[in-house]
């Protein structure tokens, strides 16, 4: 019987490009422009020092000269590579033409940004140098260059000449790498190596930046660099081999994590990679809870601040009305069991509730543990919690005689309090880590993942949905608890105002499932970026505060628009989210299970 699919009709000839000049002149033009704007980074942007960063010093490129000279070499890189010279073919893997577009628009953007920076900062166009018009210039031409080349996937035989949005955004959308040969074991280790380290400097220099113009325009040569990088097919290709060699990535992973705080010589740094680390530990536990058995929780910071408040308790305080003083480990599991058996409880009742039922109810029950804790004042309630004031003064950490509190020599390098606190918040979220891959692969989470997407399927074929569901809200809780227990000594206090559905400040409910969903569900790189964005956003951007939640509701509108699986999605949720015809899956690579044949057909 002949199969009769809805696959749209596509053109094997190359699309036509935006600007209609011959594909040589457009390479040509690429690489010229991209040269020309590395070479203005080597100028003086402006006569003054009064802009930030020290722009007017020839021949030593500063503050974001550096940011443009990066993203011009990764344009140069990347429109090279499509001359066929060796060594440079494995840059582009995925396609050798929309990772010139990306990067120069990257380019294009923050030069663009630092010219208008400025002429408002000082008042006119006038107070710009050569440099600055060389390196814009040469931006410009890049782009052109970039947009005169032909995409590297046939679009629709409807639509072969799409406008300039239509083809940025199919830009975005990048199709399965080649087979590369197999590299020996040593070789394919270097290269986790050499990507995780990357990765750990990008995350360093994000941090370190010390003026908001900075952080912006790093903000823009890293989104189009990073999506360049992700359409050349790099970042699939380091993907395959992190799945191949999967303990060695672990490994990599968390070796880079611990150099973060000994490449910092600002505390306030460690102490903003602590604090990201407590965020997207607890976003990993919500991820058990939404991304896994997919429970909409809307109170979910609750079971953050339970923890931190039975820790804060027993931890010694001299305003605890406890006044008992327990050892580390004693607190963690103090905290941690109080969470789980605040989810159980909070869980038994309303799991059998669904979808926006479910999500009101627990809504309301993380109003409800806010207001609690601002009532057990000794007037509306019981003296427990101080009421407003909550519990301050917390004492530092002690874990066998080794204080946290107080700075340590270790191999030649002072490592400070926020150091000390950032190593502990890593070792919780190896635990967490393994905690959720563990479950996550075991019979329970393929449960999990069943009664996510279809609860009465799953129940029909002998899943006990009602337990699972209140297995996955105390486990959910549990790993909120853990991450409250070292929250409360790094912040020395905790008030119910830090446990909010939603404001300006991280970590609330809604930034915790932002996170989730920005990152990726049901993945364990995807909610710690995600956390790690949503918390470093705002912490360098304190003056856009009264705009931070417009800007956070229009990004998230935007994404759900054009990537709903998030920033790292696993292929069964590309499948979900995309069209028919809009995802490359290859046909000698089996779909995930669940996957529709509607998405095998248009793939």
């Amino acid at each position: 019987m002949e199969k009769i699919t809805d696959t749209p009709k596509v053109s094997t000839a190359p699309a036509t490009p935006i600007i209609p000049i011959p594909a040589a002149a457009a390479r040509t033009l690429a690489v010229a422009g991209s040269a020309l704007a590395l070479a203005g980074t080597f100028l003086a942007w402006t006569w003054t020092r009064d802009f930030p960063g020290n722009l007017t010093v020839t021949g030593y490129p500063g503050g974001l000269q550096v940011l443009t000279l990066v993203g011009a070499l990764l344009t140069l890189l990347f429109a090279l590579s499509g001359y066929g010279i060796r060594g440079l073919g494995w840059l582009t893997p995925g396609g050798k033409n929309s990772p010139v577009l990306l990067a120069a628009l990257g380019v294009f953007g923050t030069t663009g940004y630092a010219i208008g920076a400025i002429s408002y900062e000082l008042g006119g166009l006038v107070n710009l140098e050569p440099g600055a018009w060389v390196s814009g210039t040469g931006a410009l031409i890049a782009v052109i260059g970039a947009l005169g080349l032909p995409a590297d996937q046939p679009y629709d035989a409807a639509d072969p000449t799409p406008n300039l949005w239509g083809r940025i955004r199919h830009s975005l959308s990048a199709p399965e790498p080649g087979r590369a040969k197999d590299l020996p074991s040593w070789a394919e280790i270097l290269i986790i190596a050499a990507g995780f380290g990357v990765g750990l400097y990008v995350f360093a220099y994000g941090i370190g930046t010390e003026y908001s113009e900075l952080f912006i325009g790093f903000l823009i040569v890293t989104a189009f660099g990073f999506t360049a990088v992700t359409r050349a097919g790099l970042l699939k290709r380091l993907s395959h081999l992190t799945a191949k060699h999967r303990n060695v990535a672990m490994t990599a992973a968390f070796v880079a994590a611990i150099c973060f705080p000994f490449t910092q010589t600002n505390d306030q740094f460690a102490l903003i990679g602590a604090n990201i680390l407590i965020f997207a530990t607890v976003a990993l536990g919500l991820n058990v809870v939404v991304g896994l058995a997919g429970l909409l929780d809307l109170g979910y910071v609750a079971f953050l601040g339970v923890g931190a408040y039975a820790a804060a308790l027993v931890s010694g305080s001299p305003q605890s009305s406890i006044g008992v003083e327990f050892p580390f480990w004693a607190a963690v599991l103090t905290g941690a069991a109080a969470s789980l058996i605040f989810g159980v409880v909070i869980g038994a009742p309303t799991l059998r509730l669904r979808g926006d039922y479910l999500a009101i109810v627990t809504l309301g029950f993380g109003e409800i543990f806010r207001i609690t804790m601002n009532n057990l004042n000794g007037n509306s309630g019981p003296d427990v919690t101080n009421g407003s004031n909550g519990i301050p003064n917390i004492p530092d950490l002690e874990i066998f005689g080794f204080n946290l509190g107080l700075p340590h020599d270790v191999l030649g390098t002072e490592l400070t309090r926020s150091g000390n606190y950032y190593l502990l918040m890593l070792l919780c979220t190896a635990i967490v880590v393994l905690v959720f891959r563990r479950s996550a692969e075991s019979r329970i989470g393929r449960a999990w993942v069943a009664i996510r997407e279809d609860e009465t399927a799953a129940t029909a074929m002998g899943i006990n949905g009602f337990r699972l569901k209140l297995l996955a809200f105390a486990l959910g809780a549990c790993l909120a608890g853990l991450a409250g227990t070292v929250q409360a000594h790094v912040s020395y206090s905790v008030t119910p105002e830090q446990y909010q559905f939603a404001g300006s400040v991280p970590p609330n409910s809604a930034f915790l499932l932002a996170a989730v969903i920005l990152g990726g569900m049901g993945t364990i790189s995807g909610p710690l970026i995600g956390a790690a964005l949503l918390y470093l956003i705002p912490a360098k951007l304190q003056f856009m505060a009264e705009y931070q939640l417009l800007l956070f509701g229009i990004a998230l509108m935007l994404l759900m628009r054009y990537r709903p699986e998030g920033l790292v999605a696993d292929r069964r949720k590309q499948l979900e989210f995309h069209e028919t015809g809009q995802l490359d899956v290859p046909e000698d690579k089996p779909l995930p299970e669940g996957a529709t044949g509607v998405a095998k057909a248009g793939a």
